[in-house]
């Protein structure tokens, strides 16, 4: 039988200003270890610290631009386009622009505070 996701779990967010992360399936809200899904709401000037993790992380934007910063260079993923990162790959989300952006992260294994490695 399928089971019901009836409302995601609220998750504290990292960065420069509130962000809100529902998380729909994952360690919290469903018990999953093997994935994790989440909708990002991030307001206009948002910045995270830079992380290194251990998951494989696909992300789909859905309003919006997310800028992703990497070795070497930066990406701007727009509503309707989605990016890929690599474990261990260093990464770093922003939302430069004036409306923000919401967007779905599906984490590969599951999003962990202990396997994401953020910068000091």
């Amino acid at each position: 039988m399928p089971k019901l996701i009836a409302a995601p779990t609220v998750i504290a967010a990292a960065g420069t200003q509130p962000k809100k992360i529902e998380e729909f399936a994952g360690h919290v809200n469903s018990g999953h270890a093997q994935v994790s899904v989440a909708r990002m709401t991030s307001p206009s000037g948002w910045l995270e610290p830079g992380q290194r993790p251990e998951f494989e992380e696909i992300t789909l934007v859905l309003r919006g631009m997310l800028r992703v910063e990497y070795e070497g260079g930066a990406l701007d993923v727009r509503a309707g386009q989605a990016v890929v990162t690599a474990p261990g790959e260093w990464i770093r989300y922003s939302t430069p622009e004036a409306d923000g952006a919401e967007y779905v992260a599906v984490c590969l294994p599951a999003f962990s505070p202990a396997t994401v490695h953020r910068d000091e």
